[in-house]
């Protein structure tokens, strides 16, 4: 059996993730990795057998997506090209972390294409969602990367096909410690502005990771440097706490390192929206625009001592097994797409349900 994983390569998430899950994947069969978008500060430590350009969301420098970056970055005419030239019928199937290339190209060819990704679990009808309603940004999430089911990650399990997140090895092998600075992860914003916001708490050190810092910069009790893994690693591992994006991964892992922590979801995007109120609903401090409002809130969370600890376990395998147990056993070759991407076997006509496969649990606690 072959099958092709494609990630998006836009954030450090999906490649943290991915280190995770090939390995498990190549236990079982061969596999072939594909990767499209080009702005994670991570690289994979496997070989990438197509590297594409996709339809990649730009970072701006004031907290938001840089839509017009993202629009003259786009080249339609290379996706549509990719789209139509990528062999995915070479493939049993696909396992697909929201990546458009692969996923459109599974729907035009009716080859089974699997989503494993965050992005399936906030779209989820019983995750979490704004107050303020966001129809674009649900859409998106929805058709971005279409696929025929879904198995995704979140905070808490939601729902049956909800599973917690993947922590990679390098996270769960640190000792957490207090050195008593804060380490801040916020890549939507330029240094500039991180400089004019932190400058208003002389008393905390703040050690900020950026992706517009080429060297070492230091301004008083701030410290600016560029991203690299291990030090972005050992710095939030022995931080006070973090202030961070609302995106996934990198608060998973500062929820699982037990450390202190405060969240900035980017501007009008939906997923981050969306990660935000999970968060909030864990009693973790969200501030919604990191402008002067929001000094008072910062100030707040940081003389609170409210911290929470959540030892995620570690669940790849078993997500792989259920996978494979899922689909391999059906026979890959006899399921088809329908017009509302749903599963469906064509001898019976009907959708699979989650509810219809005993492995799927009831919602949980998030400890």
């Amino acid at each position: 059996m072959k099958i092709l994983y494609a990630l998006q390569g836009t954030g450090n998430g999906h490649i943290s993730r991915a280190m995770e899950v090939i390995p498990a994947l190549k236990k079982r069969c061969e596999v072939d990795v594909l990767v499209s978008g080009t702005q994670a500060d991570l690289t994979l430590p496997f070989k990438v057998d197509y590297q594409l350009n996709g339809f990649s969301f730009t970072f701006g420098k004031k907290g938001g997506v840089d839509f017009w970056n993202t629009y003259v970055a786009a080249n339609a005419k290379a996706l549509r090209d990719d789209i139509g030239s990528l062999p995915v019928e070479n493939y049993d199937f696909v396992v697909n972390d929201f990546e458009p290339v692969s996923a459109w190209a599974c729907l035009i060819r009716k080859v089974p294409c699997i989503s494993l990704s965050h992005q399936a679990a906030v779209i989820d009808k019983n995750s979490p969602t704004p107050k303020k309603k966001n129809a674009l940004g649900k859409f998106i999430l929805k058709n971005y990367a279409p696929s025929q089911i879904s198995f995704g990650f979140h905070f808490c399990r939601y729902s049956g096909t909800i599973y917690t997140p993947v922590i990679r090895k390098e996270v769960r092998h640190l000792t957490p410690t207090d050195r008593g600075h804060y380490t801040v992860y916020l890549p939507s914003f330029s240094n500039e502005e991180l400089l004019r916001r932190l400058c208003y708490f002389p008393d905390v050190k703040w050690e900020v990771f950026s992706k517009h810092a080429t060297e070492a910069v230091n301004s008083g009790n701030i410290s600016i440097r560029p991203i690299t893994g291990d030090a972005f690693l050992e710095s939030m591992a022995a931080s006070h706490g973090v202030l961070c994006g609302a995106g996934f991964e990198t608060p998973a892992e500062a929820l699982y390192l037990g450390k202190k922590l405060l969240v900035i979801p980017m501007v009008n995007q939906y997923e981050q929206q969306c990660n935000a109120a999970s968060l909030k609903e864990l009693g973790i401090h969200v501030v919604r625009k990191f402008n002067d409002k929001a000094i008072p809130i910062v100030r707040e969370w940081l003389d609170s001592d409210y911290k929470i600890e959540i030892r995620y376990p570690d669940q790849t395998e078993l997500i792989i097994n259920h996978i494979f147990e899922l689909f391999v056993t059906k026979d890959m070759k006899r399921l088809q797409w329908d017009k509302d991407y749903a599963l469906t076997f064509p001898e019976k006509g009907g959708k699979i349900k989650a509810a219809n496969y005993k492995f799927f649990s009831k919602k949980t606690s998030a400890k």
